[in-house]
């Protein structure tokens, strides 16, 4: 029997690029069993897939990092895969009982699928578009947000608003696309005229003040807005959305697996490719000044 321990020792969005490895080794080999060491921002939401087969949680202390070695050198493991590229990942690794190890190569010519695609002809794996779906056959507990989706029986567009939209609570150096209250709520209105769609609002663990002003008046019945969501339910209401319009993160990932439409709001500092070359249905628009920028996203409509 095949045994597999995977570093993803960082969050949700780069496990789910991660996922489609597992799967598609899973489908290879049904009978490998799968650990994953990750992250607390991780752990929760990967003890969620049914093909991961246990998951430690990987914490920073020398006591802790000593506690997990003597735990992890009870199993033997065929492979171990480096898939964070952390440093800590690899020393961890070095005192285990394995009879290889390999380190995701991915650079600025290499993306996550093609680097995929290499670990899984090492391993003498092909690869099949179907690992894509990486959410299908998903069993989540159901909590009060599926009741709520209840209500949305027509089709909705999924607008995801985070703190990378407001420029002071995210990378300084990458373009201000933060709107005043009046366009933001003069393009909600857009794209309800032009869609005739419903249209869903999620944000993150905290509601940016501009989206409590907005709601805290708001009489639309075609707009939802819903706040303080945990991962889990926000991939519940991404998975039943026609759209996702995002700033790039865990969210669009989830959309990807889903093969969703997905209009990305991405910096052109910096090289996404890597992460989205496998994404289906996908229209990235580089971050502008947001009168620019919510014209450019209505016409993808």
């Amino acid at each position: 029997m095949n045994k597999y321990l995977i570093f993803r020792t960082d969050r949700q969005g780069d496990f789910l690029v991660t996922a489609i490895l597992v799967k598609s080794i899973k489908r290879n080999n049904p009978d490998a069993i799968i650990h994953v060491v990750s992250s607390i921002k991780n752990y929760d939401y990967i003890k969620s897939f049914n093909f991961i087969d246990e998951v430690f949680l990987f914490k920073k202390g020398l006591v802790d990092r000593i506690k997990l070695i003597n735990n992890l050198k009870k199993n033997k493991y065929q492979n171990i895969i480096i898939h964070d590229k952390k440093k800590r990942s690899k020393i961890i690794a070095f005192f285990l009982n394995k009879e290889k190890t390999l380190i995701t190569d991915v650079s600025a010519n290499i993306s996550y699928i093609d680097d995929i695609k290499r670990m899984l002809n090492l391993l003498n794996y092909n690869f099949d578009l179907s690992d894509l779906n990486i959410l299908n056959n998903r069993a989540l507990k159901e909590t009060n947000i599926d009741h709520q989706i209840k209500y949305l029986k027509d089709t909705f567009i999924l607008f995801h608003f985070d703190e990378k939209w407001i420029y002071k609570d995210y990378i300084s150096k990458y373009t201000n696309i933060e709107p005043t209250e009046s366009e933001l709520s003069s393009f909600f209105s857009s794209i309800i005229s032009k869609t005739k769609h419903n249209l869903v609002i999620t944000t993150g663990i905290k509601s940016p003040a501009i989206l409590n002003k907005i709601f805290s008046s708001n009489v639309n019945s075609k707009i939802f807005f819903y706040d303080n969501l945990s991962f889990l339910d926000i991939e519940k209401i991404v998975v039943k959305s026609h759209l996702l319009i995002s700033c790039h993160g865990a969210i669009s990932h989830i959309a990807a697996a889903k093969k969703i439409k997905i209009i990305d709001i991405i910096d052109p500092s910096y090289d996404y490719s890597k992460w989205t070359a496998h994404f289906r249905d996908y229209f990235p628009v580089n971050r502008k000044e947001f009168s620019e920028l919510s014209k450019q996203i209505t016409q993808l409509l």
